[in-house]
Order: structure tokens, then C-alpha cells, then sequence
């Protein structure tokens, strides 16, 4: 598939660009000062591997345009949150998102509001969020339903029930009053969930009717009232709590290596390192430390100070944002010396680490995956190229840390099978391939063979691997359609996220293995024809 870019209008303006796949899906959202120079960067030559496999599958590009770059960063994150596509960076907690919803009922109900893949929302009603581990607004829903007085059963019963009783519901099914007081309670909560500040509103509305009540002697209403704030005013010290155990500074390193990032970050406690992560992603199209950063702090709550090994693109927008969002004055910093300092070279000394394990961070991820007894540094892709029944070849790809080998590719004439049955093709490439290495000691062998294809190609290949005395050879295989990966003696396959390192490593492999043995297949036919 190739996007017909020279004929496409794209505006100079700033804005977001939404790149579509075949089916209409978003596959990619990025930002741009000019929408026109950065979605045309995309189409030009030597491009990195995985960019490539972004423009291949790109059918359509549809833009949204805004006023600055400030708001294109805001409109991009949201978006990307939204849709989710498959080619952004989508970090491994991003799922602590909690969206609540007020459903559109006579009586409505508080929900946490579910989603499905593509971004839409479940159910009628108003959504609000959304809300973040850690954020001043992220109150319990089970305490909101109590506080506000919200009814909790799916189906409006004639007569009240326990909650009424245990004071957590004022009982609409069958009180008069309580139903015209109802919906002042949803508005009131609706107020909460929109601003951190209507909390303290409400809760001095709460005290005034509390004292209004209690000199008209409505003692049972001015109690019930008085509940009420103690269950908001528990609320809120739990708040408080949470807030003064989090660190104001937040430390975090970038390596970059070929086509892939990791990130690590320590958070700080009184000067003590009390937790730390790492992240991976790929280097497609806008993917950048500034635009980690955004997305991270959209799931956490944001310091006074954020320390890093590099400055990343943009990095005073990126203050600007994250102090609009946290309500108070956030910086970003590179030290240069000092106690920073030695924290940041700490984190990138980590980074090496893992780097030194497999030279690619997909590398060592594929070896936890595949519970291999090494990191994979030498991998070897086998494809059959068939065009009939007349012509088939084999072919062989060969990665060496994480990178296509080319010196290393191999290609092979089908010798001893005659029709179409890819099982015995596979069978006699793997054993003609590995029978030389056997004989000379080993010398040579990859740390693992992958085989495109399902669980006949690979039990094929491992049939040939046991007879030549290499059953200990790791050896995997690729299925095309849904990417599952079968390992021998397992009968259901592994699913590895298609956005992970270890997956697009093995895609990159099979790929090559494929384009190789297509383009082998295509001169062995026009020799013959010859």
C-alpha cells in the first residue's frame, strides 16, 4: 500500500495529524508546528525500519488543525488516550485512566465508565475524567455514592433497602422529599467531579444547610447532613495523606539505541530512591522523550521538579503545560554537578546495563518471554516462497543484536520436494542450513531460529533439528495472521503485544525473511522462462 502524498493537501498550519490504515483505524497521532513539512518527513527515503512499517500501512491522513503548538500537544495526548493506536507510545500503566459516568436515568446512578478498544464510552449518561492515581479530583466511587447520597441498585425497587438504612441512600423509590432533594445531589456531585475546587464549595453549602436544619429542629435532616461531611472530610485528609508521602522531584534518564528508547526514572522520599520503572518504546514518527513525558504525567501527579539526563524538545512548553495542569509552578532541569547529578548518572548507568545485556532492549524482553536460556543476540528467520507448483525457494534471514545481517542472509533452491507442502520445505532448509554447523562443532549456531509460519512449520522444523542432534536449539515460530507466537511443547500460543520491542524485532526478522525470499523466487522464474 502507498499513500499518494504529492496529491494530498495538507495545510501549513499548526495541528494534530491522524494517520488511517485500510479499515479506517488511527494507527497514529501526531503533532506539528506545520502540519504540512512534518507529515511530508515521513514520505521521504531512509526512513528507519519502523517509520516504513508506519507508512506502508497508511491509507488515509485526516488533520485537525488548532491555533498554536500548545494546543496541539494538549489535542495530540488526548487524542492518542482516546484511540490508542497502535504505533504511539502507550506506556504499561496507561490503563490507570478511571473515567466515572452519571447515568442518564430518572434517578441517575454513579458508574465507572467503561470503554472499548477504539476510545468510545459504554452506556448513555455524562462521563467525566480522567482521573489519575495520585489526582486531587480521584475521590473513591463507592465514598462519592455515599457522600452525595447516590443510589446503587440497577433497578429502582418499590421500597427502600439497606442502603437507605445504613444512611448511604435517602431513598428515592419511595420518599417524596428524597426525590426532589435527588437531583440536587447529582448536580452537587457533577460540581466535584468537574473541579478540584467545588469540594470546599460543597462542603460549605453542606454546613449551611447543617445549621439551617438544626435551628428549624429538623434534627434527623441536620445528622444525616452532618454525616455527610464527615464522610468528605475523611476524604479529604486520606488526600492530604497521599499528597505528603509523594516526592516534589522525580529523576529520569533517556537511552536511545538504533530504533528504540528506554526509560528509567526514580522517584524520591526525603532524599531515598523508593521506587523506580523502566519504559520501552519505539522511535516512530513523533515518539520523543518530551512526548513520554506528557503521557506519563497525564497518569501521575506532577512534582515542583523534574530531573533529566537530557533536555528534551520543547521543554519550556512542556513547563508551561504541566504547571497549567498541576496548578502550581513545575520546572524541568539537566544538572550539571551535585547530589542531581550523581542521581542522574546513577539511572544512566542502569541504562547501560540493560543495553549491555542484549545490546537491544527487545533482545533481553524476548529472552523473558521466551524463557530462552540466553539473549537471543543471533537470531535465524526461515520462509518458503512458493509461486505454483513449479517454483519454490527457500530463504533465510539473520539478525545480529537486534539488526538485519545481510552478509549473513541464505537463500535455498527446493531439492528434494516436488507439489506444494511447505511442512517438508521447511523440514529440508533447516536441515541442509544446520547440518554443516553440526558437523564443525556448533560453530556458528544462532540462538534462535525462527520459522514463518504456525505449529506444522514449527513441529517440521523441529523435527529436523532433533535429527540432527540440536532438539536443544531454541526454535520458534511467527504466524502471519493474528502475529501469535508457538513455542514447541506448549500448545497455545504466546501473545505478545504488537506495540513491544520483543514482537517487532521477530516481525522485522520474518519480514526480511519474506522480502528476501519473494525477491529470490522472482529470478529463479524469470531464469527458467529464459
Amino acid at each position: 500500500m502507498t499513500f499518494d502524498i504529492p496529491k494530498t493537501f495538507i495545510p501549513p498550519n499548526p495541528g494534530i495529524y491522524m494517520m488511517k490504515d485500510s479499515d479506517g483505524r488511527i494507527i497514529y497521532i501526531g503533532k506539528a508546528k506545520n502540519l504540512r513539512k512534518r507529515v511530508r518527513s515521513y514520505f521521504l527515503r531512509n526512513q528507519n525500519y519502523k517509520t516504513q512499517k508506519l507508512v506502508e500501512n497508511i491509507d488515509d491522513i485526516e488533520f485537525v488543525l488548532t491555533d498554536n503548538e500548545s494546543e496541539a500537544f494538549l489535542l495530540e495526548s488526548n487524542m492518542i488516550k482516546k484511540y490508542r493506536p497502535r504505533f504511539n507510545i502507550e506506556l504499561k500503566d496507561q490503563q490507570r485512566y478511571t473515567y466515572l459516568r452519571i447515568s442518564d436515568e430518572k434517578y441517575p446512578r454513579l458508574l465507572v465508565a467503561r470503554r472499548t478498544r477504539d476510545g468510545k464510552f459504554l452506556g448513555k449518561g455524562r462521563t467525566f475524567g480522567p482521573f489519575t492515581q495520585g489526582s486531587s479530583k480521584l475521590l473513591t466511587i463507592g465514598a462519592l455514592r455515599k457522600a452525595f447520597q447516590i443510589r446503587i441498585c440497577k433497578t429502582l425497587p418499590k421500597k427502600v433497602c439497606l442502603e437507605y438504612h445504613l444512611g448511604n441512600c435517602e431513598g428515592p423509590c419511595e420518599f417524596k422529599e428524597s426525590q426532589e432533594r435527588y437531583p440536587k445531589h447529582v448536580k452537587a456531585l457533577e460540581d466535584v467531579l468537574r473541579g478540584k475546587n467545588q469540594t470546599k464549595t460543597f462542603t460549605k453549602k453542606l454546613e449551611d444547610e447543617m445549621y439551617h436544619a438544626a435551628r428549624l429542629q429538623q434534627f434527623e435532616r441536620a445528622k444525616e447532613i452532618r454525616d455527610t461531611l464527615v464522610r468528605l472530610g475523611s476524604l479529604q485528609t486520606g488526600q492530604k495523606m497521599e499528597h505528603v508521602e509523594h516526592s516534589d522531584e522525580e529523576y529520569f534518564g533517556i537511552g536511545i539505541q538504533k530504533q528504540s528508547a528506554v526509560v528509567m526514572n526514580f522517584r524520591m522520599i526525603n532524599g531515598v530512591i523508593r521506587d523506580s520503572d523502566k519504559y520501552l518504546f519505539d522511535l516512530v514518527g513523533d515518539n520523543s522523550f518530551s512526548n513520554f513525558l506528557y503521557q506519563y504525567y497525564t497518569t501521575h501527579r506532577i512534582p515542583k521538579l523534574v530531573v533529566v539526563s537530557e533536555l528534551p524538545d520543547n521543554y519550556k512548553l512542556l513547563e508551561s503545560l504541566l504547571s497549567e495542569q498541576a496548578g502550581s509552578p513545575t520546572r524541568i532541569t539537566l544538572p550539571t554537578k551535585g547530589k542531581r547529578r550523581d542521581i542522574i548518572n546513577l539511572i544512566m548507568r542502569n541504562i547501560r546495563l540493560v543495553y549491555s545485556k542484549g545490546g537491544d532492549p527487545g533482545l533481553a524482553e524476548l529472552k523473558d518471554v521466551l524463557n530462552l536460556p540466553a539473549i537471543p543476540n543471533v537470531i535465524e528467520c526461515f520462509d518458503i516462497s512458493n509461486h505454483g507448483t513449479d517454483f519454490a525457494v527457500g530463504s533465510m534471514s539473520q539478525f545480529v543484536g537486534g539488526e538485519p545481517n545481510r552478509s549473513g542472509y541464505r537463500k535455498f533452491k527446493i531439492k528434494t520436494i516436488k507439489g506444494r507442502d511447505d511442512y517438508a520445505m521447511i523440514g529440508e532448509i533447516i536441515r541442509r542450513r544446520y547440518y554443516r554447523l553440526a558437523e564443525g562443532g556448533g560453530t556458528g549456531m544462532p540462538d534462535l531460529v525462527v520459522i514463518d509460519g504456525g505449529k506444522g512449520q514449527l513441529n517440521a522444523a523441529a523435527k529436523s533439528l532433533t535429527a540432527l542432534g540440536l532438539q536443544m536449539l531454541p526454535c520458534i515460530s511467527l504466524a502471519k495472521e493474528n502475529e501469535e507466537v508457538f513455542v514447541l511443547k506448549k500448545r497455545d500460543p504466546i501473545i505478545i503485544l504488537k506495540t513491544r520491542p520483543s514482537l517487532q524485532i521477530l516481525r522485522h526478522a520474518r519480514d526480511e525473511a519474506h522480502r528476501f525470499g519473494v525477491a529470490y523466487n522472482r529470478t529463479v522464474r524469470k531464469n527458467q522462462i529464459r
